[in-house]
């Protein structure tokens, strides 16, 4: 009995996760300190098959030589963020979206530098004319592509920040930030500080 319900709930997990995948992409642009950077997505429509047996609890000690203002290390092959607090009482294990490329990928170290509640989006120049009916200005809320909180990193234009469009979790589908959904961003950003450690590997 419990098998089987166990082999039902594993299915309709995998068949839910599939029709939420199943949706087109957009492109998007944001602004760090006035600075735009624009973010491509893949085809959410697309169907990934990975292995998610790589998604598990990891010790920080092969990573960190302390955890001096807390830890994090971003995992881009499993697609996972760890974050480890300075009195090791805490750990937290969160799925996250990743670059769209190699290229897009930068890995090492890095440190939290501002922490924004509300961060802003603004499409480029470009972007309004190749799609002219998009705002100019979208504004913390619900239709924010950077969901309710950012991280911002000390290398330009990098960030790990939220997203209301949940299907990008767990898939290949940014220029370089990673992303959690916001419930996950609002916990680690109160978990946080700025100059808590940031490894990308």
């Amino acid at each position: 009995m419990s098998n089987f319900n166990s082999s039902m709930n594993r299915r309709g997990f995998l068949t839910g996760s599939t029709a939420l995948l199943a949706t087109p992409a957009l492109s998007q642009t944001t602004s760090v300190n006035g600075a735009e950077t624009v973010e491509v997505e893949r085809d959410l429509s697309e169907v990934v098959r990975r292995n998610i047996s790589s998604f598990r609890s990891l010790s920080w000690e092969p990573y960190f030589d302390n955890l001096k203002n807390g830890a994090c290390l971003v995992d881009t092959t499993s697609r996972a963020l760890h974050y480890w607090s300075e009195n090791q009482s805490i750990y937290k294990l969160y799925p996250t979206s990743v670059p769209l490329t190699e290229d897009l990928t930068r890995l090492g170290r890095t440190a939290i530098v501002q922490k924004v509640e509300g961060p802003s989006w603004r499409p480029t120049p470009s972007m309004r004319e190749r799609n002219p009916e998009w705002p100019e200005f979208v504004g913390p809320g619900p239709d924010n592509p950077l969901g309710t909180h950012a991280l911002y990193l000390s290398w330009t234009y990098y960030r790990i920040h939220g997203t209301h469009d949940t299907r990008k979790i767990g898939r290949r589908s940014s220029n370089g930030c990673i992303g959690l959904y916001n419930e996950h961003i609002a916990e680690l950003f109160d978990l946080t500080k700025v100059g808590t450690q940031v490894l990308l590997i």
